[in-house]
């Protein structure tokens, strides 16, 4: 018999409307439980995500470190358990788990929805975490429509993997813009004063110009 609570205890309580953690307490100071099997109601839908300080491109290797960023998650059906901080450094000595991300709603669309959500509200900044994966999975219609078995997160990743080794075009344009802009900026401030090249005409190019120039060596 396994007398612990499982990690997934919040969904458990959302569609019941039971307090695992107090009903505990209450049989361990010597009460019986106040209610019966045929009492409980299941209602609505609950989803829960276990936020992890690992990398899902690296093996799902830990990424301890300190939080330099924390943003979390709110709203209508949104519950978060979580004891970590914007400043606390993540131990490399146990679970990497962060919180419980849950979601409830009347029904299944509705939470997923919430989820999606809440997913895009939260940042943690300075180590690695899964709320990328669990974006990806939460976006793939399979799992919206609910055809998943034990071989989708294989799946998921193994088409993941090969997306990424495609770089879109827009991309690369606004990477070699950024570059370009970037180098500019540096150039002019050496140059000159109050971010100005010195007109001996031996200051930096146009940015525009070296955008032109590494997209004509991108098509080559």
């Amino acid at each position: 018999m396994n007398t612990r609570l499982q990690v997934e205890h919040p969904v458990t309580e959302l569609v019941t409307g039971l307090d695992l953690v107090h009903l505990q307490f209450r049989i361990a100071a010597g009460e019986k439980l106040p209610f019966r099997q045929e009492d409980i109601q299941l209602r609505s839908h609950a989803v829960e995500c276990r936020i992890y300080a690992e990398d899902p491109e690296n093996n799902f290797f830990p990424s301890p470190g300190k939080i330099t960023r924390l943003l979390r998650p709110s709203g209508p059906g949104i519950r978060e358990d979580s004891g970590v901080y914007e400043g606390w450094t993540v131990p490399l000595d146990y679970d990497p788990m962060l919180s419980k991300l849950i979601a409830y709603a009347p029904d299944r669309d509705s939470a997923l929805a919430r989820m999606r959500r809440a997913l895009d509200e939260y940042f943690v900044g300075g180590i690695k975490t899964n709320l990328s994966l669990f974006r990806r999975i939460f976006d793939h219609p399979d799992f919206q429509a609910a055809r998943i078995d034990t071989g989708f997160l294989d799946r998921l990743l193994a088409s993941t993997a090969t997306e990424s080794n495609t770089t879109p075009e827009s991309l690369t344009n606004i990477a070699a813009l950024s570059a370009a802009l970037f180098s500019a900026s540096n150039g002019a401030r050496a140059n000159g004063q109050n971010g100005k090249p010195e007109s001996n005409g031996g200051g930096p190019a146009s940015p525009w110009k070296r955008a032109a120039r590494a997209e004509g060596v991108r098509n080559e």
